[in-house]
């Protein structure tokens, strides 16, 4: 006997039962007339009746209580606009708390009335293609392929925010033939190795960068040279497993009688290759340009972090710049300061010093500075005896009938091709389905291939069936009382929930934990489905979250392409974009392995750091390229709106925006984004700002305008608060000559000053956050945007995150376990043919 549908079936009967008991609540007319109509003829009728309707709102209209279900989004927006303060606007008489509450009260009410009314309906799910990230991790679990074959595939369109959106997934005939190609290419690599490449050469020579020069040796400094401007930083692809040829090419100068200075080649932080370099003599310095150094290694396939570092370069220069470890070797001559000097008749022995001194500092500009030795550009050169044949792991997944040494027997074909078929369709095949690929390996043979060729050539057609390619939900109805007390909705499959599940998690198809579970119709059993939540949430696949919910949701993915003025910003360069980005990556990851709370998203105090970034931020004694998890008690940081990542993709290349910003909270931590702009907006006179007057005092000119004034009010003094932070995330204290005043009044009323008391105004309202972060995952679940229908949902979840510490498990067990995850619209279908069948 089938396993029963739990989850679906209690939450079907529960809101069939809502709906029956819902009819018998009457109509609260009495109430709308005494409390609401009254408060909007008082506060809102001026500006929003019929003549003038500004922003499109007639509130004239609303004459009784229907008029909230007929005009369901404009009610949602005057709810919003007067629990936040922003209506009335500023300027108007305010109304009282109490009338506002009450008012409010009335339409919360109104709405769950309402929704409870509803029939029970998880939305429309079209078929669902793979987007990039899915199919390259889909081949991966497949085949053991690691080949990205999708970075070859035209750009995902997005929606809501994501990329996974079933309705902009569209298939082109280009993106199809992508498809014929990459099928091949990865059958071939699964089963017959890495075609064998030609040697390419590859150059990363970043622009100019610029640093203070000193003529002073430091002695606390990072001597791996990772952090130090010096650095060069490469995240590069290597095709595939072989040796390549890394070379190092250094630039500058160093004081004639240094050491030869020493380059450091490291591959994903660790040390590999030290190369000394002798320059020759240039007049007074030694000259390091062409000085090119160069050496093979066997490096896998894969993204890997490449970088050229100049090690312990204050060290073994000559003894007169009083460095660590000085070289023993004679010096440059001493700098001549007679040129500078001019002791002027009658001068104190007091201003003759200074002047002496004065004069010292000129002259030493005059010779090879202590720290101008640096890496130039980096080439790779390859692949060179690249490791041949199919991997081990790749033949393990795809000989089922366990015949890795070729050895097959007659039923092998069909054993290979219906298990490969099962595991890449995500549901039970049958012989059927599998005949057309079983013929075709005795086809390849006929023609004279060999068996191997033939699995290849049914893995093809497999790698481009639409049951591959898309995430294909099939009319059935398996629990038919569900569907019965439903009618419009009925459980998807166990299959498709495991397919829902994986892809949700993982962004890649189940595993065959998941499969079996599903086989035996376990997976809805009271507490596998949290189970296996928990399991899948700790298994290094989960990444996925990170990358692609989180690198989306927080707009992480925009750091690769922001290019920050280089003269404003020179400390900004690609070792800092990297250390940015994982900063926030291993934050976010911490939270969900751990299982904490989801407020600390805003105000942890503790992030993951290497010495780079800590010194960036100001952190003492980090030492190393290593992250690791760092107190931040008592400095300026903590929680995502601190971080330098979220605040640079938040800013423009030359200035910070207190618009972007504040957009970014609404959009991202509120999920309450403001409209677009309305056309004609004059432009800002940005290039008052910081020379002639304060950014600050500059927006709050433009603001004063009215057709900007109403979205300014509610964005601008949520980017005010974070005006202490730059354009890339350095704390800084004035903007331009000008103090920053971060302080900000929000349209409600309450008061902050500084980054800090924003931070704990928005998690004083805990319900808003974890609203925004429920919605924002179940559209990421679900693959659509969410609907009015789903709005239940969303209560039930954030109510149950809130009754259990906000725990991230138990946000994603919430929305695994809620109707529209489990559920799907029952059409009828075009091809019935009687009630029994």
């Amino acid at each position: 006997m089938r396993t029963p549908y739990v989850v679906a079936a209690v939450c079907v009967t529960a809101l069939c039962l809502s709906t029956a008991n819902s009819a018998a609540v009457p109509q609260p007319q009495q109430s709308f007339d005494e409390i609401v109509q009254p408060f909007l003829a008082k506060n809102c009728v001026g500006c929003h009746n019929a003549k003038m309707k500004t922003a499109d709102l007639n509130v004239e209209a609303f004459k009784t209580v229907d008029s909230v279900a007929a005009a369901n989004p404009e009610w949602s927006k005057i709810l919003q606009k007067i629990r936040t303060g922003e209506m009335p606007p500023k300027g108007m008489p305010r109304p009282e708390q109490t009338h506002v509450n009450a008012v409010a009260k009335w339409i919360e009410d109104e709405f769950q009335r309402e929704e409870k009314a509803i029939k029970p309906d998880p939305g429309r799910i079209t078929a669902r293609r793979l987007n990039r990230a899915e199919y390259n991790n889909t081949v991966r679990d497949l085949t053991g392929v690691n080949f990205l074959a999708a970075a070859d595939f035209p750009q995902d369109d997005s929606s809501f925010g994501f990329d996974n959106i079933s309705d902009t997934l569209s298939l082109s005939p280009v993106l199809m033939e992508k498809y014929m190609v990459a099928a091949e290419k990865i059958s071939n690599i699964a089963l017959f190795g890495v075609p064998a490449s030609k040697p390419l050469l590859e150059r990363f020579q970043p622009p100019y960068r610029e640093y203070e020069l000193s003529h002073k040796p430091e002695f606390d400094y990072d001597k791996t040279g990772l952090s130090m401007p010096q650095s060069l930083h490469w995240l590069h692809r290597f095709p595939v497993d072989a040796e390549y040829l890394i070379r190092i090419v250094p630039e500058g100068r160093r004081p004639v009688g240094s050491n030869p200075i020493e380059m450091g080649v490291w591959l994903d932080g660790k040390l590999v290759q030290t190369l000394d370099v002798d320059a020759p003599v240039e007049g007074n310095t030694l000259d390091l340009f062409g000085m090119a150094r160069e050496f093979r290694m066997r490096i896998p396939a894969g993204e890997h972090w490449l970088a050229g570092t100049v090690l312990h370069i204050y060290e073994g220069l000559p003894k007169s710049y009083e460095g660590p470890n000085p070289s023993d070797k004679p010096g440059p001559p001493p700098p001549n300061i007679s040129r500078f000097l001019k002791i002027p008749p009658g001068a104190t022995p007091e201003q003759e010093a200074a002047l002496r001194k004065e004069a010292v500092l000129k002259a030493a500009t005059t010779i090879a500075p202590a720290n101008r030795a640096y890496i130039h550009y980096m080439e790779v050169m390859g692949p060179y005896d690249q490791t041949k044949g199919p991997s081990p792991e790749s033949l393990k997944r795809i000989y089922a009938c366990g015949h890795l040494d070729g050895k097959h027997g007659p039923a092998c074909d069909r054993t290979i091709v219906s298990n490969l078929a099962r595991r890449a369709f995500r549901r039970p095949v049958s012989q059927q389905e599998i005949a057309p690929y079983v013929n075709l390996v005795a086809l390849t043979q006929k023609q004279g291939g060999t068996f191997t060729e033939g699995i290849a050539t049914a893995m093809q057609a497999i790698l481009v069936s639409p049951d591959f390619l898309f995430r294909i939900e099939k009319n059935r109805i398996e629990n038919r009382k569900a569907a019965t007390l439903a009618k419009d909705a009925a459980p998807v499959t166990e299959h498709e929930l495991a397919s829902r599940l994986s892809y949700f998690l993982w962004s890649s198809m189940p595993d065959d934990e998941l499969l079996r579970l599903a086989d035996q119709g376990g997976l809805r059993k009271p507490g596998v489905l949290a189970a296996q939540v928990r399991r899948m949430l700790k298994d290094p696949k989960s990444n996925a979250i990170v990358d692609n919910f989180a690198g989306q949701w927080l707009e992480l993915r925009r750091l690769e392409s922001v290019v920050p003025d280089r003269e404003k910003f020179p400390q900004f360069e690609e070792y800092l974009r990297m250390s940015m980005r994982r900063e926030t990556e291993l934050f976010f990851q911490n939270i969900m392995r751990e299982d904490r709370s989801v407020l600390e998203l805003l105000d942890a105090k503790y992030s993951f750091l290497n010495q780079r970034l800590a010194e960036f931020y100001g952190i003492r004694d980090v030492k190393g390229p290593e992250f690791r998890r760092v107190d931040l008690t008592g400095t300026r940081r903590g929680g995502l709106l601190s971080q330098a990542s979220v605040l640079t993709v938040s800013s423009y290349a030359t200035r910070t925006s207190p618009v972007l910003r504040g957009k970014w909270v609404l959009e991202n931590l509120l999920n309450a984004p403001p409209p677009p702009p309305p056309p004609n907006v004059p432009p800002l006179e940005e290039a008052r700002a910081g020379t002639s007057a304060s950014l600050r005092q500059v927006m709050e000119a433009h603001r004063s305008n009215p057709v900007c004034a109403s979205c300014h009010a509610k964005m601008d003094p949520l980017g005010f608060g974070l005006e202490n932070y730059s354009a890339i995330g350095e704390w800084r204290e004035k903007d331009g000559a000008f103090p920053i005043d971060s302080s900000g009044v929000l349209p409600d009323g309450r008061t902050f000053k500084g980054p800090d008391e924003l931070k704990s105004i928005l998690v004083s309202d805990k319900e808003a956050f974890s609203s925004a972060v429920t919605e924002k995952m179940m559209t990421w679940a679900l693959g659509r945007g969410l609907e009015r229908f789903d709005r239940q949902a969303v209560r039930q979840v954030t109510a149950r995150l809130s009754a259990e510490d906000y725990k991230f498990s138990t946000l994603v067990t919430g929305i695994v376990e809620s109707l529209p995850f489990q559920m799907r619209r029952a059409e009828p279908s075009k091809t019935t043919t009687g009630a029994g069948k």
